[in-house]
């Protein structure tokens, strides 16, 4: 599934981002409302954030680079 933002400029719908879709593809249209939608931007934002802190270039970090086991946590 794609998610692709876009809003209605009282005319038409129109995409916030280039988006190249075959004609005829199926959408699904979700109108928000203004409180719905700062919590999707928010959302949207901390998921760009999370997919940048966890990208696949991200160091692996072993066993030896702990410094101080926690003898609470529950994986020990």
């Amino acid at each position: 599934m794609l998610e692709i933002r876009g809003h209605f400029d009282g005319t038409q719908i129109l995409f916030d981002e280039p988006c190249n879709l075959e004609p005829n593809t199926k959408l699904i249209i979700k109108v928000l409302d203004e409180d719905e939608t700062e919590r999707e931007e928010w959302s949207l934002l901390g998921k760009k954030k999370l997919a940048k802190a966890y990208s696949d270039d991200e160091p692996e970090y072993g066993l030896d680079s702990i410094i101080e086991v926690n003898p609470e946590y529950a994986g020990n």
